[in-house]
């Protein structure tokens, strides 16, 4: 495994993707960065971090996907390991928030990016970028925040973090490609934070109601049933869960 490790970058998602326009990159590139200072996640909200207390790093994911349809099937991988990699250090409520945050009871601990590159071949390149909160200490403008230090009041050593979830993500990406997604979904499910439990939920609109979480489907669009009992598919810019 080839870890490239920088003192800083702007985001070590775009860091990593730049290199794979410029070199043959072997799979399982990874790109770590002791401070992030423009790093994105979902809806395009920045992912700011305190710098070297945390852990933002990318992973190049290559021959993994068998087509661009299947590309939530990446975020399933990802989240699981992630999620995995942290249980088997810490004990904490550890669950997946749709669609890819990690939380710790209701504490958001980690933060997840996909960034999907199709060729004109067909062939789906990934870059996975993690941002794990670690060491920071200060929250104070981000309420649903917090990181394992907090939690857990010792300092945590961000190299075995990363090798827990790398380990992690190496399975189950061999998982994936031996054709274990059922298995990988029902794990996904199982730990999908208020899973089959009533949630509020907000609309671009800002209108809010009350749901039940059914599932995820496999392009990635969450299931709720309604107040009035119908069911309704949600991508990710369409909804926000309210918690």
């Amino acid at each position: 495994m080839n870890i490239i490790k920088l003192d800083a970058t702007a985001s070590t998602n775009t860091y990593l993707r730049d290199l794979l326009y410029a070199f043959q990159l072997e799979n399982f590139t990874v790109v770590v960065a002791e401070n992030q200072f423009a790093g994105k996640g979902q809806r395009g909200a920045e992912w700011l971090v305190e710098s070297g207390s945390n852990l933002t790093f990318s992973v190049l994911l290559k021959d993994l996907l068998p087509s661009p349809e299947s590309v939530f099937d990446l975020n399933i991988v990802v989240g699981i390991s992630v999620l995995n990699g942290l249980k088997k250090k810490y004990k904490l409520p550890f669950s997946i928030k749709w669609p890819n945050d990690i939380l710790a009871g209701n504490k958001k601990i980690c933060g997840i990016l996909i960034e999907n590159i199709i060729k004109s071949s067909g062939e789906v390149l990934s870059i996975a970028g993690m941002g794990i909160n670690v060491n920071q200490q200060n929250f104070e403008n981000l309420p649903q925040g917090a990181s394992l230090f907090n939690l857990l009041g010792i300092k945590i050593d961000k190299e075995e973090v990363m090798e827990s979830v790398l380990n992690e993500l190496k399975q189950n990406c061999e998982r994936l490609k031996s054709g274990d997604n059922n298995e990988l979904w029902n794990e996904y499910h199982k730990n999908l934070f208020k899973y089959q439990e009533t949630c509020v939920f907000e609309l671009p609109n800002k209108h809010t109601f009350e749901g039940v979480i059914q599932g995820v489907t496999c392009h990635g669009n969450l299931t709720v049933t309604k107040e009035n009992g119908t069911i309704e598919e949600f991508a990710i810019k369409e909804i926000k869960m309210l918690y």
